[in-house]
């Protein structure tokens, strides 16, 4: 019996010896950590993670890049554009990041740009969280393994849209990058219900068009996403309201979408109504304003010789007549050019009638 302990004592001591030395072999092949920072910095130097993000603000893009810290960002789906899209946001210093997936890591996801062989069996979101944390320290993260689709888990998903900014408030924006219909719809149906702006995205099956499985058109994706993001954000530049991309034309059609006013979900109907009537009053608010005339620069105000400057051909003078200002008409039509012409050249009056004119001609 004794034997048999030490026997099992020592299996364990060498089983722990050799997680020991894989865990050592670990962190050496890990880079280390930098410092959080917490205030960012406009100084330009190879130490400063922030100073290229800031050379906007350098620039009169935004006002203020550091509020970028006070933003939260949801995003749904950690797969081919959603893992990308969420490194971006990472790098460019976003306040925190949420992030929902119930899938985990396949060999399979190495055509994309984020996920790494050695993480093949963890979940997407626990190792996405893992990797952004060494990119980034400074930003907060939160993972939730789940599917939101299901009853159980969409009221708390609803919760964390509601309650998930860095003050307990709502979050500042959404992000789908889901690959299933189902999914959209739900997250569709919570933004609704909650009034929370959020941005959709999406790839096609062919590969290589976008609404994308190749590394290259995830990317441009995922790029295009993060951009009208952080205009969303940052309030600069203009947000798409339809984007796309044809990777065998590299064509990008725009579009503007409009909602669908015979909708089936309540909460979509009652937001369309909520924007119809706010956009009445905007309009009914608008007052029109006239332009003021600016008055003519005097160069002396005495004329001694009584000089004018006038044109000096009829051409000149007979100039196009002015647009009339807004809510100004005018009493009559100026004379055209060839009017003018006419009165200034008449006709040579002639006394002989119509019959002296003909018996002329015939003798001749």
């Amino acid at each position: 019996m004794s034997h048999s302990s030490d026997e099992t004592i020592a299996q364990l001591r060498a089983r722990i010896a050799q997680l020991e030395q894989a865990l050592d072999e670990s962190s050496k092949n890990e880079t280390s950590t930098r410092s959080r920072i917490e205030t960012m910095s406009a100084e330009v130097k190879d130490s400063n993670p922030y100073s290229r993000l800031m050379a906007l603000q350098r620039m009169g893009i935004v006002s203020n890049y550091e509020k970028i810290r006070d933003f939260t960002v949801i995003v749904v789906g950690v797969g081919g554009v959603g893992s990308v899209t969420a490194e971006m946001l990472t790098r460019c210093g976003i306040g925190k990041l949420i992030l929902f997936d119930y899938d985990k890591v396949e060999l399979a996801n190495m055509n994309r740009l984020f996920f790494q062989p050695h993480q093949a069996g963890l979940s997407k979101v626990d190792a996405a969280v893992h990797t952004l944390r060494h990119i980034n320290p400074d930003v907060e993260f939160e993972a939730h393994n789940y599917n939101i689709t299901t009853v159980d888990n969409y009221d708390h998903f609803m919760e964390r849209i509601r309650s998930g900014g860095r003050k307990g408030d709502a979050v500042d924006l959404v992000l789908s990058c889901v690959d299933n219909y189902e999914a959209r719809m739900t997250i569709n149906k919570a933004c609704n219900e909650l009034n929370q702006i959020w941005f959709e995205s999406g790839v096609s099956e062919n590969a290589v068009s976008g609404h994308i499985q190749l590394p290259t058109t995830m990317g441009i994706v995922a790029g295009m996403l993060v951009q009208n993001t952080l205009k969303h954000l940052l309030r600069f530049g203009t947000v798409s309201t339809f984007l796309g991309y044809n990777a065998m034309e590299d064509y990008f059609p725009q579009m503007l979408l409009r909602p669908n006013v015979e909708c089936d979900d309540y909460h979509c109907r009652k937001l369309q109504k909520a924007y119809q009537e706010e956009l009445a009053i905007a309009r009914a608010s608008e007052q029109p304003t006239l332009p003021v005339a600016e008055e003519p620069h005097v160069v002396h105000d005495d004329n001694e010789w009584e000089i004018e400057v006038v044109s000096e051909t009829v051409h000149d003078a007979a100039v196009a007549a002015p647009a009339a200002a807004p809510a100004v008409r005018f009493a009559y039509d100026r004379p055209s050019a060839s009017a003018d012409a006419s009165e200034q050249h008449p006709h040579p009056q002639n006394d002989q009638s119509l019959d002296d004119l003909m018996s002329a001609l015939k003798k001749l």
